[in-house]
């Protein structure tokens, strides 16, 4: 009887978790995770912006880079779209448009 309790003997393996401990504790494993936004400087901000501009003149595909706290999202497509009003770029995916804001993206390339 005694070996049962050692090691992984039965008591060890009937360990339980109640669901709610679980989600809670995966929530938190997520959360530290988390990353902040880099902080793009003015000559960036100015080299997206003229790279955008050219997609749109020239109908060019182009590589963007948009900010997600747990990883980067990489898309390509044309820029059909420019609304600076609200700050926002109708990019041409794949035959499906998706808006897109300009805070969002952090690099881009040709």
């Amino acid at each position: 009887m005694r070996s049962r309790l050692e090691g992984n003997g039965l008591y060890e393996s009937s360990r339980m978790i109640m669901p709610e401990h679980r989600e809670a504790w995966l929530a938190q494993c997520e959360q530290q995770e988390r990353r902040g936004k880099p902080v793009l400087d003015e000559q960036e901000y100015q080299r997206i912006g003229e790279v955008l501009a050219d997609s749109y003149n020239r109908s060019s595909t182009i590589d963007l880079v948009l900010f997600n706290p747990f990883y980067d999202e990489p898309l390509s497509g044309v820029v059909v779209g420019l609304n600076s009003s609200r700050r926002e770029v109708k990019l041409m995916l794949d035959e499906e448009f998706r808006w897109i804001s300009l805070a969002e993206i952090i690099s881009v390339n040709e």
